[in-house]
C-alpha cells in the first residue's frame, strides 16, 4: 500500500520529508481500512492503497483535489458530503456517516466512514481524517464479532479455544460449567488438569487439527472429568483450525473445540439397544428351549443365550434338602457351553455369607464383586467360582412357590460390575431356567442324585 503527501498541507498529520513521512506511508499502507484526508480547505492529502483498492483511484490521482465533487461523489451530492465530512473538523470526537462514493469505472459503493478532526501545533484546526470501508464488509465484520460475543457469552454449545500448546485461552460459560471450572480459571491450564479421562483423544484430535486442519464430521468423544469419579460423559465435539487473517500466510492462532453435552442421549440409546438384544436372546432362548426333549437341556440352552454380552460364566446350584448341588456349568477356563456337570450331587460347602445363600434366603438377585484391584483370583476360589471371576450376581430359581436352586453369572476384570438392570434380566432368565428344572423334578429326569 502506498500513501502520498505531495500536495496540499499536511499539517499534524505528519511531516512532509525525511523518516517521518517514510513512516507515515508505512503505517497507512499497513492498515486494513480505506483511508483519506483533508486539509483545512478540503484538498485531499492522503490516499492509502486500500482506498485505491475500493474506488480504483490512485493516490497519484486523488492527492491535491480540491475535495471529492466530480470524482468520487457525485456533484448532486459533493455538497453535502463534503460538507459533513469537514463539519467534523470543529467538533469533538468521531463521527459515523455512510456514503456513495463512485469508483474510477463509474459504479457506485457504498461505505460507512469514521472521520475526526486534526489540529496543528498550535491547537488549531487543520485538517479531517476519514476511514472508510464497504458496508458490506462492515456489516460482515460486526456480524462476525456479534457471533463471537454471542459463542463467548452463554451459548448452549460449549465453545472452548486452545493455543498451539493445547492450552486454553478462551472458554466460554457453558464449557466453563461442563468443564467444572470458571471462565478465568481454566486459561492456561493443560487440558490433563482437568479431564481424568480421555484426554489423549481430545488431544489428539485438537492436534490433527492443528497439523491436517477441521474434520469434516462431528466427533463423539467419551470423557471424565477430575473429581467426578468414575463418571463418563460423552462430548459431541466439532473443531476448527484458528489462523491470522492478518498475514498473507495462514499463521496458526491455535484451535478451537465446540461441544455438547449428548450423555443422556447416549445412555439411553445404548439402553434401548441393550433391551432390544437382550429380548431378542430371550425369544432366541424360548424357541431352543422348545426344541429340546430334555428339560434340563433347555435349561442350560436359555444360560447359553443368556451369556452372550451379558456374562462370562453361568453355574447352576439346585437346592436338594438343606445344601446346594452344583448341577450345570460352563468351562473354568475357557469360553463354553454351560453343561451338567460330570459327578454332580456333592453338597457344595459355601461359607455362611455365600451370595448364593443369600439369594436363597432373600428369594431374590445378590450382586457382589471382589474390590478394586482384587484379580489374584483368592477372592472367587473362596467362593468356589472360575479364578478370573470378579464381578458376580446370584438369583434364586422359584417355580410354583417353590426354591429350587440358584444361577450364578459371572464376570472377568474386563468388564463392569453388575447393575440393577442386569438383576431384571438375569430374574427373567431365571424364571425360564426354573421353570425347565421344574419340570425335570416332575418328569423324574436324569441328573445328579436328588435332582
Amino acid at each position: 500500500m502506498s500513501a502520498s503527501t505531495s500536495r496540499g498541507t499536511a499539517g499534524a498529520l505528519g511531516p512532509e520529508q525525511g523518516p517521518g513521512a517514510e513512516l507515515l506511508a508505512a503505517l497507512l499502507d499497513g492498515m486494513d481500512a480505506a483511508l483519506c484526508a483533508f486539509d483545512a480547505d478540503g484538498t485531499v492529502t492522503h490516499w492509502n492503497r486500500e482506498a485505491e483498492r475500493v474506488l480504483g483511484w490512485s493516490a497519484e490521482e486523488a492527492v491535491g483535489r480540491p475535495g471529492l465533487a466530480g470524482w468520487a461523489v457525485r456533484r448532486a451530492d459533493a455538497d453535502e458530503v463534503q460538507g459533513r465530512l469537514m463539519a467534523v473538523m470543529e467538533a469533538a470526537g468521531r463521527q459515523v456517516h455512510e456514503f456513495a462514493l463512485l469508483r474510477k469505472d463509474g459504479g457506485r459503493v457504498l461505505v460507512r466512514t469514521q472521520s475526526a478532526g486534526v489540529r496543528g501545533a498550535d491547537g488549531r484546526p487543520a485538517g479531517v481524517y476519514c476511514a472508510f470501508s464497504e458496508v458490506h464488509a462492515q456489516i460482515d465484520l460486526e456480524r462476525a464479532i456479534a457471533l463471537s460475543e454471542a459463542l463467548f457469552d452463554d451459548a448452549c454449545w460449549g465453545v472452548v479455544l486452545v493455543d498451539v500448546d493445547l492450552r486454553p485461552t478462551v472458554v466460554n460459560a457453558h464449557a466453563a460449567r461442563a468443564l467444572g471450572g470458571g471462565r478465568t480459571s481454566l486459561l492456561g491450564r493443560p487440558l490433563g488438569e482437568l479431564i481424568a479421562q480421555g484426554v489423549e483423544e481430545l488431544e489428539g484430535a485438537l492436534q490433527h487439527v492443528l497439523a491436517e486442519g477441521a474434520p469434516d464430521e462431528a466427533a463423539e468423544l467419551w470423557v471424565t472429568l477430575r473429581g467426578e469419579g468414575s463418571r463418563r460423559r460423552c462430548w459431541r465435539s466439532g473443531f476448527l483450525r484458528l489462523a491470522s487473517p492478518l498475514t498473507e500466510e495462514p499463521v496458526p492462532l491455535g484451535a478451537g473445540w465446540v461441544f455438547q453435552d449428548v450423555t443422556a442421549a447416549k445412555l439411553a440409546a445404548q439402553e434401548a439397544d441393550r433391551l432390544r438384544f437382550r429380548s431378542n436372546q430371550l425369544h432366541r432362548a424360548a424357541r431352543s428351549a422348545a426344541e429340546c426333549e430334555d428339560p434340563m437341556e433347555a435349561a442350560t440352552s436359555s444360560l447359553d443365550f443368556a451369556l452372550a454380552g451379558f456374562a462370562d460364566h453361568a453355574l447352576i446350584d439346585l437346592l436338594v434338602g438343606e445344601r446346594l448341588v452344583r448341577a450345570a456349568a460352563t468351562p473354568a477356563d475357557a469360553p463354553g457351553p454351560c453343561l451338567p456337570v460330570a459327578g454332580g450331587g456333592i453338597p457344595l460347602r459355601y461359607a455362611s455369607g455365600h451370595p448364593a445363600l443369600r439369594a436363597v434366603d432373600r428369594t431374590g438377585s445378590v450382586r457382589a464383586s471382589a474390590g478394586t484391584g482384587r484379580t489374584d483370583g483368592e477372592w472367587a476360589r473362596q467362593r468356589q467360582w472360575p479364578a478370573d471371576a470378579v464381578h458376580a450376581l446370584c438369583t434364586v430359581l422359584r417355580s410354583r412357590g417353590r426354591t429350587l436352586g440358584v444361577v450364578t453369572f459371572l464376570r472377568s476384570a474386563h468388564r463392569a460390575a453388575f447393575e440393577r438392570p442386569d438383576a431384571m434380566y438375569a430374574e427373567s432368565v431365571a424364571a425360564r431356567v426354573a421353570a425347565s428344572v421344574d419340570l425335570h423334578r416332575a418328569v423324574g429326569g436324569a441328573g445328579p442324585p436328588g435332582v
